[in-house]
């Protein structure tokens, strides 16, 4: 089920020093995990950034024997080994410069649906339990999946709605799979599970859910979407740190504005005031602006496809096809399946932006209207 280089990026990340952007510069340097645990001290030392102590730490036995024991866990427990340097990050996760080397995964994170990011405080109001029941409602017949940290509160309220309304969710932990926190959340982990449903973690088994892990996994829940939706949270709260990551993302922040009277709506309102969020006004604008379209959803377009063929140069025609059929299409994406370079179909998107006939979204995504 594993490989070699399973087992050296798992010895290799658990040694003292080596982050994950250490770990990338290593990897880099030398092709894989495997050949830098192998590599001599000199060597090591050789690579730019790549201290003395930092190389004597590399090719500890100890931190092998417990890459053995992980894999073993793993394997046990049905939990899936995502490697960064092999390309095996959700895609959006991995366009983050600190994105984790290593990323545990049980369940299905299902790459065909759109992620959207929810989070707010665990002192969760009416107010914001609202919110959150009318959004999912609204966005149950879109092809989506909700990301947040199974946190009691908002998080919690985010995968439960998510689950009546049959959205897959995913929650992202603070800790290894050997433990649930909160336990509470335990027989709520285990439903998201049974309905397709995943749990990621950078955490290795020996790891703890100690305090400064949740910031950690904050920046994984901003990385892994588009958007990033702050329902309810106080002056410095946790759901404060996942807005600025996801602002250094360039990712879409939205925010529920509340009373400035109300505790845990005053960090809402200050990332609103400071343009680090945009303000949610309806449920139904918010969809909008998340790049989502009743119409493109059911009928594929404002206007018969016929009628396009007609009005539309040969390369528009073609390219505004592909994203009807594929929604939420990357330019990449275009570059491999249409004839064209980058270069000459970045004018064309653009004509048709102007024409009203497709969206922009943030990490270059394109959507029909």
């Amino acid at each position: 089920m594993f490989s070699e280089e399973h087992l050296y990026s798992i010895a290799l990340r658990r040694s003292p020093l080596i982050g994950d952007v250490n770990f990338r510069k290593l990897v880099r340097a030398a092709g894989s995990a495997k050949e830098v645990w192998e590599l001599s001290k000199k060597g090591l030392k050789h690579i730019t950034g790549i201290g003395k102590k930092i190389a004597e730490q590399i090719g500890d036995d100890e931190n092998l024997t417990f890459a053995e024991k992980e894999l073993i866990f793993c394997e046990k427990n049905n939990i899936r080994i995502r490697l960064r340097h092999l390309n095996e990050l959700p895609y959006l996760l991995d366009e983050c410069e600190d994105a984790p080397a290593i990323l545990y995964e049980k369940g299905n994170f299902d790459e065909t649906l759109k992620p959207l990011s929810i989070v707010g405080t665990r002192n969760l109001s009416v107010y914001g339990k609202d919110f959150i029941g009318n959004l999912l409602e609204a966005l149950k017949s879109f092809k989506i999946l909700t990301v947040s940290g199974l946190a009691i509160g908002a998080d919690a309220e985010v995968h439960e709605k998510s689950l009546q309304n049959n959205i897959q969710t995913v929650a992202v932990l603070a800790h290894g799979f050997h433990t649930l926190y909160p336990f509470r959340n335990k027989k709520l982990s285990e439903r998201i599970l049974e309905n397709n449903g995943a749990l990621l973690s950078e955490f290795n088994s020996s790891q703890k859910p100690d305090r400064e892990n949740f910031i950690q996994r904050n920046r994984i829940i901003a990385g892994l979407s588009a958007a990033t939706v702050v329902v309810e949270t106080a002056f410095g709260g946790g759901s404060v740190s996942t807005a600025t990551f996801a602002n250094s993302y360039n990712r879409e922040v939205f925010a529920l504005p509340g009373k400035i009277t109300d505790k845990y709506s005053q960090g809402c309102n200050q990332l609103i005031v400071l343009n680090k969020a945009s303000a949610i006004s309806t449920v139904e604008d918010l969809i909008e602006n998340l790049g989502y379209s009743t119409i493109a959803e059911t009928t594929g377009s404002l206007f018969p496809k016929s009628e396009i063929k007609l009005q539309l140069p040969e390369n528009q025609r073609l390219i505004l096809e592909y994203i009807r059929e594929k929604p939420y299409t990357s330019l990449d994406d275009l570059s491999e399946n249409i004839n064209l370079s980058s270069h000459k179909i970045l004018p064309v998107l653009l004509e048709l932006e102007l024409l009203g006939l497709i969206k922009s979204l943030s990490g270059r995504q394109y959507l029909a209207k």
